[in-house]
């Protein structure tokens, strides 16, 4: 997360990631706090600050954690997308992978040093 994040309804900050011309998105995202309960589920809005070609992209990412036997299992929704635009579904694939791959992995490996 970037330095000012705040785990408060509300707040806004803002990430930076690799831009994607293909899809229209900057790599500039604006994001805000929209939902949590603590211990149990987090939920973001998510825009990019400045869209190419109109993609005003509005989505929503969910984190909800649930108790499974003597563990717990992470859900992870991202919502949002126009099933009518191929920019926006190609953004839905370039980032579903990203999610499996990139921010999963990272996750397990850092869950597993715990």
């Amino acid at each position: 997360m970037p330095r000012d994040f705040r785990l408060k309804v509300g707040h806004r900050y803002a990430m930076q990631a690799v831009a994607m011309p293909a899809t229209g998105f900057s790599g500039t995202v604006q994001a805000e706090v929209l939902a949590f309960e603590t211990e149990k589920m987090l939920r973001i809005g998510w825009q990019d600050a400045n869209p190419a070609g109109g993609n005003g992209a509005d989505w929503t990412i969910t984190w909800t954690l649930q108790p499974e036997g003597t563990g717990t299992r992470l859900f992870l929704v991202h919502e949002g997308f126009d099933p009518d635009d191929p920019a926006q579904q190609r953004a839905r694939t370039i980032m579903g992978g990203g999610w499996k791959t990139g921010v999963m992995r990272a996750l397990g490996g850092i869950l597993n040093r715990i």
